[in-house]
């Protein structure tokens, strides 16, 4: 089961990387721009930034490691309940929401 831990330490592993605040909870930014956040307790699960079609792809597998709340409907965010994500399949999606927010220089250099 992952840890908001787990999410910085994979989030580490990418280029310029830094744990922030976004909108007032812990976050992960890249450029100055988040991609990653942990919501309250109170609301529960981490927010993670994804293209709209990969977040249908997501909620219509069924899998109860992702959902959305109203608050997010139309937006590129697919929101994960760390105690049920597998650990491969969040660094996956950790990567893929990095790739959505960094500048064009550090995604080149990445791939590179």
């Amino acid at each position: 089961m992952p840890t908001w831990d787990d999410v910085v330490a994979i989030g580490r592993t990418l280029p310029q990387v830094q744990e922030s605040t976004w909108y007032g909870t812990p976050g992960l930014k890249v450029a100055g721009k988040g991609f990653a956040r942990l919501r309250t307790e109170a609301e529960g699960g981490l927010v993670l930034l994804c293209g709209l079609d990969e977040k249908a792809a997501l909620l219509a597998s069924g899998d109860p490691a992702f959902y959305t709340t109203p608050h997010y409907d139309g937006y590129g965010v697919i929101l994960v309940d760390l105690d049920r994500v597998d650990h491969e399949q969040l660094a996956e999606l950790v990567e893929q929401a990095w790739f959505g927010r960094a500048p064009a220089r550090l995604r080149k250099a990445r791939d590179g």
